[in-house]
């Protein structure tokens, strides 16, 4: 594999260690679908994950459902494309209005690191399982 697949994918796997210890700090991850926690889970996210799209909630459904946590700060993971891009921006700015901080330094990393390659949070495990095989 070449340096700068090695150098990628051990980046990408940085970030989603420093996630996993995010969470354990008990800092909410916000994630649109019910993949997107699952693949969470696979790289050992063991704290709470609030999923946008469960129940047929809307976006400000979701927003409630943050609130309702008590959280001072959340993560916001959506996904990498257009639509997730849009979702992220509109969940920041009704959480800065709360006074709830949106930590979107993950979102911007990984978006960074992976997105030529993955449009959405639940294809991140396909795609370091990818780098993985390539680097033997």
């Amino acid at each position: 594999m070449s340096t700068r697949l090695a150098e990628k994918l051990e980046k990408i796997q940085q970030v989603l260690e420093a996630l996993v210890e995010e969470s354990a700090r008990g800092i909410p991850i916000v994630v649109e679908g019910k993949k997107d926690v699952e693949a969470l889970r696979q790289f050992g996210v063991a704290g709470s994950v609030i999923c946008l799209k469960t129940g047929g909630k809307s976006l400000d459904g979701a927003f409630q459902e943050i609130e309702q946590t008590g959280a001072t700060e959340v993560i916001l993971l959506l996904d990498f494309d257009q639509r997730g891009r849009e979702g992220t921006n509109r969940l920041k700015e009704n959480l800065e209005r709360a006074h709830i901080v949106p930590n979107m330094a993950f979102w911007q990393s990984l978006s960074s690191l992976l997105a030529r390659d993955v449009q959405c949070v639940e294809s991140i495990s396909g795609y370091v399982e990818t780098l993985k095989r390539k680097a033997m």
